[in-house]
């Protein structure tokens, strides 16, 4: 069975979007596994660092942590956040008022999207502390990188354009032949 050129010339268009259609880009987005203090629990005295574990490891860059305290705005983190494979933690100042205080988080995942989020907890006995009156929540490699977008990255272009090509080549070539 032979197709005539025009035939092929849809046979190689028809598998060129079949082809580009099934492709998706990679969904890996970070997930929080655990943390300590943990979700939503109650301690009696405070942590001197928190500690977030995600399901991969960190992009270093553009990770940010935040301790907020029962107030909504106070910060608590004692220092730059450190990622470590797929740990995340900052040293805290010693804690101050007993309620809720909420780690806020946002970290790159390994396909490079942001993912954010938050994890509270409950200080039941007031501690001495005072919060920081200049929050640190970036890591330090974060402020020297500069910002990206969420654009379509460019390997899908380049692999359509090759597809393109040797399709062209293919149907040239079934044309050329007697």
């Amino acid at each position: 069975m032979s197709l005539s050129p025009r035939g092929a010339f849809v046979a190689v268009l028809v598998l060129a979007f079949t082809a580009l259609a099934g492709a998706q880009p990679a969904i890996a987005h970070s997930v929080l596994v655990s943390s300590d203090p943990a979700k939503d629990s109650s301690i009696a005295s405070a942590p001197s660092v928190v500690t977030l574990v995600f399901n991969e490891p960190l992009d270093r860059g553009f990770t940010e942590l935040a301790v907020l305290g029962p107030d909504g705005s106070s910060h608590w983190e004692g220092g730059a956040p450190v990622v470590t494979g797929e740990k995340l933690s900052a040293p805290l100042r010693p804690l101050g008022a007993a309620g809720v205080y909420t780690v806020k988080y946002r970290v790159v995942s390994a396909d490079g999207h942001p993912v954010s989020g938050s994890v509270p907890f409950t200080l039941t006995a007031a501690g001495s502390g005072t919060a920081a009156a200049d929050p640190v929540v970036r890591t330090d490699t974060a402020a020297a990188r500069p910002a990206t977008d969420d654009s379509v990255p460019l390997w899908p272009w380049i692999g359509g354009a090759a597809l393109v090509a040797v399709a062209g080549a293919f149907v040239a070539r079934l044309i050329a032949k007697p």
